[in-house]
């Protein structure tokens, strides 16, 4: 008879563990990487939005044009990250009198961690405060017999 016969069982027995399984780790460690990434931009970003918002009235009253208060700037960014992201920290918050530049890092462990220790993921967003318009669009669907 055939002595053969289940060795190919065997080899698939001891190969799917040896190669599937780390395989598997590292794609669910990419997709939990690339998910916390997101997060932290998004956070980033919102938090730059929100820095960017903080008028210097002070500026307005004294010369007439937009600024930012730094004081005012620094508080929402680092509520922002709080709120959004509590494990991030903001590594630097560069403010250019009406441009916010925000860069935020976080330490994350990956599930599995096959090849390496917690990675590090850096994100970095810029908003700009500018001023409102003056009138509507002219693209503003409403008809003119409205107002």
């Amino acid at each position: 008879m055939n002595r053969r016969r289940g060795q190919v069982l065997a080899f698939f027995a001891v190969v799917i563990p040896i190669v599937l399984v780390p395989v598997a780790a590292y794609a669910v460690d990419t997709a939990v990487m690339a998910s916390h990434a997101a997060g932290l931009q998004a956070a980033t970003a919102q938090a730059a939005e929100a820095a960017a918002q903080q008028l210097d009235v002070g500026a307005i009253r004294s010369r007439g044009g937009l600024a930012l208060d730094a004081a005012a700037v620094k508080r929402a960014a680092i509520q922002t990250i709080g709120r959004d992201d509590p494990a991030a920290t903001i590594d630097s918050l560069s403010i250019d009198r009406v441009q916010v530049t925000v860069l935020t890092s976080e330490r994350v462990p990956p599930p599995f961690a096959l090849l390496t220790g917690p990675i590090t993921l850096h994100a970095h967003a810029t908003a700009r405060l500018v001023a409102g318009y003056d009138r509507p669009s002219s693209l503003f669907p409403l008809p003119s017999s409205t107002f």
